[in-house]
């Protein structure tokens, strides 16, 4: 199992904060994961697929392509605005 987070505008997307899943064989890297999370949720994929989202694999940025294989937690931040 794994604990995927979503923050800010992500969240309504997702219908929830978190979700603890059980990811298939063939997801292995974020763009499987959202591919896989697209399919099941429409809206949630296309906001996933922003290239400004960012994907967090226990605690470390990582990159689209990169291996979530192992990962106890995956979050997707949206990029944060201040002022």
């Amino acid at each position: 199992m794994v604990r995927v987070l979503f923050f800010g505008r992500l969240r309504e997307s997702a219908g929830a904060g978190e979700k603890d899943l059980r990811l298939p064989d063939d997801v292995a890297t974020p763009a499987d994961l959202i591919a896989w999370l697209g399919a099941e949720n429409a809206a949630l994929g296309r906001a996933l697929g922003d290239p400004s989202v960012k994907c967090v694999a226990d605690l470390a940025i990582v990159s689209a392509q990169s291996s979530i294989r192992g990962a106890r937690e995956i979050a997707f931040m949206p990029p944060v605005s201040g002022g």
